[in-house]
């Protein structure tokens, strides 16, 4: 049997981990095995953050909304059940994003929540 020299599938292995580990400092992105370490660990990361990334919204959109709902006098989980009760299907993202930039129609889906509780009363 032939004899098989591994040279260049190494060589194109090695470079494509380097190119993953730019941005990395010292010997982590000048070495193989620390850059592959490191190249581990960040793909970890990148695989935990971008489900953590959506917790940390829900929790920015929990926020904003709370603020604009205590300027109409009502908390957070008031306001909620109110749209729950009055079926106005409007989610979390778009309520903070009306909170913030649009605040006659923030106003207008507090009103009529609230009016839906009342006539469920």
């Amino acid at each position: 049997m032939p004899r098989v020299k591994r040279g260049v599938p190494a060589h194109k292995k090695h470079k494509k981990l380097l190119q993953f580990a730019e941005g990395h400092r010292g010997t982590r992105k000048r070495l193989f095995r620390p850059a592959h370490e490191s190249v581990m660990r960040s793909m970890a990361y990148m695989y935990r953050d971008r489900r953590n990334r959506k917790r940390d919204m829900r929790s920015l959109w929990i926020t904003r909304i709370n603020a604009a709902a205590r300027m109409h006098g009502i908390s957070y989980s008031t306001l909620m059940h109110a749209i729950h009760v009055a079926n106005i299907d409007v989610d979390r993202k778009i309520l903070a994003e009306m909170a913030v930039n649009d605040m006659d129609a923030f106003s207008a889906v507090v009103k009529a929540a609230l009016a839906a509780v009342e006539a469920a009363k």
